[in-house]
C-alpha cells in the first residue's frame, strides 16, 4: 500500500473523511418531495415514504444533538447544532473527542475551524455538503439499486425508532441499516454494511433535542479566531477556472452520475486539482486528478479508513484517485476508467 499525494490526502481528510462525520449521520440523503409515510398492513410505514419523511425533518426541523462515530476501533463523539429558517438551513458540527475541530456551513459558504494549527479553511457550500441530500431524485428511482424495508423497531436516545434495512442489488456498493424516530423522522442511527452484512461505520445519537429555534450564538466558533490564518478555497477555485485539460471516468456503476466538477488550485500541485463527484444518490465517490513531478510521482496503491476506500493509479504524468464509501472493486475501476479529455 502505497501513500497519496499530499494534496488528495488533504482534500480525502478534510473536505472527505472530516466532513464524512455527518455525511454519514446522513444517510438523509434525498431532496425529494414531501410526503407522510403510508402504513402497511402490519401497522409498519412504507419505508420508502419513511425515507421521504427522514429526508425532509434532517433540512426543516430545528435540532441539537450529540452523536457518535465509530469507524473499527476508533470512536470519536461530536455535536450537530442544526437551525432551518426562512434564510436556509446553518449547523454546526464540534468534535467532542480527539483533536479540537469545528464546522460551520450556511447556504453560502462551509468553514473548517483547526485551533490547534490557528487555520480556517473556507470552501463553498454545495447541495448536500454537509447533511442534506446529493442528488435530487425521487427514492423511486435510486429504488432501482436498492432494496428498501421496514424490519423492526429500536429505541435510541431514548426515542422509539423504526428500522430500516437498504440493501444493494449489486456488488459495487454498500448497504444500510438506519433507526428512524418515529416521531419527528429524524435519523437516530445509521450503520454502513458490506456484503456480508458485517458493520463497517456505525453513527448513532446518545441525545437529540428537537427544538422550536436555535440561537444564532450557538452558531458561532466556540473560540477567539481573530489570530487564525484563512485559506479560501472559494477563490482559489474561481482563479483555476481557465482552459486545461479536463477529466472524467469513462466506467461506473450503474446509477451512478456526475454531481458535481471542481477545480482548484494548492501549492503542491504544478496545475489546479480536479474534483469530480459521482453518486447514485446514496452513495458517492469523489475522483481527483494531480499533476504530479515525476520524481515524487508515487507508486499506485489503496487505503481503507472504515467504510471509505481509496484507489490511486498514475496516467500520463498525473495521479488519479477515487475515494467513497463503497467496496475496494469500485473505487478501482473508476480510477482505472478515468481519461482525459479537451
Amino acid at each position: 500500500m502505497s501513500e497519496l499525494s499530499l494534496s488528495n490526502l488533504r482534500a480525502i481528510d478534510r473536505n472527505d473523511i472530516t466532513l464524512k462525520y455527518v455525511f454519514n449521520l446522513a444517510v438523509q440523503l434525498f431532496i425529494v418531495f414531501i410526503s407522510h409515510s403510508a402504513l402497511a398492513d402490519d401497522g409498519r410505514p412504507e419505508p420508502q415514504g419513511l425515507i421521504n419523511d427522514m429526508s425532509v425533518a434532517s433540512r426543516s426541523l430545528n435540532y441539537d444533538g450529540v452523536f457518535m462515530y465509530r469507524s473499527g476501533t476508533q470512536v470519536d463523539t461530536m455535536r450537530i447544532i442544526h437551525k432551518a429558517d426562512k434564510e436556509g438551513v446553518s449547523e454546526k458540527l464540534i468534535s467532542l473527542t480527539g483533536h479540537a475541530r469545528e464546522v460551520v456551513r450556511n447556504e453560502k459558504e462551509v468553514k473548517c475551524y483547526f485551533p490547534e494549527d490557528k487555520t480556517v479553511v473556507v470552501d463553498e457550500s454545495r447541495t448536500g455538503k454537509l447533511i442534506s441530500s446529493y442528488i435530487p431524485h425521487p427514492i423511486e428511482t435510486i429504488s432501482d439499486f436498492y432494496n428498501f424495508s421496514v424490519v423492526g423497531e429500536g429505541r435510541i436516545a431514548g426515542l422509539d425508532a423504526w428500522i430500516v434495512n437498504i440493501v444493494p442489488k449489486d456488488s459495487f456498493r454498500y448497504g444500510y441499516q438506519l433507526w428512524v424516530d418515529k416521531n419527528s423522522r429524524l435519523l437516530l442511527k445509521s450503520e454502513l454494511k458490506n456484503q456480508q452484512g458485517i458493520t463497517l461505520e456505525q453513527v448513532m445519537f446518545a441525545q437529540l433535542d428537537v427544538k422550536d429555534d436555535i440561537d444564532e450564538s450557538l452558531l458561532e466558533p466556540s473560540y477567539p479566531v481573530n489570530d487564525f490564518t484563512y485559506f479560501n478555497n472559494i477563490n482559489a477555485e474561481k482563479a483555476a477556472r481557465s482552459d486545461h485539460i479536463q477529466w472524467q471516468a469513462t466506467w461506473m456503476p450503474a446509477g451512478f452520475i456526475m454531481r458535481d466538477r471542481a477545480s482548484q488550485s494548492m501549492v503542491t500541485s504544478e496545475e489546479p486539482v480536479e474534483h469530480l463527484v459521482y453518486t447514485d444518490g446514496l452513495a458517492m465517490v469523489s475522483v481527483f486528478v494531480e499533476k504530479m513531478p515525476e520524481k515524487n510521482a508515487p507508486e499506485p496503491g489503496s487505503v481503507e479508513y472504515g467504510g471509505v476506500n481509496a484507489y490511486a493509479v498514475q496516467l500520463d504524468g498525473y495521479q488519479i484517485t477515487a475515494v467513497g464509501e463503497v467496496p475496494k472493486s469500485t473505487v478501482r475501476q473508476m480510477a482505472d476508467s478515468v481519461r482525459s479529455q479537451p
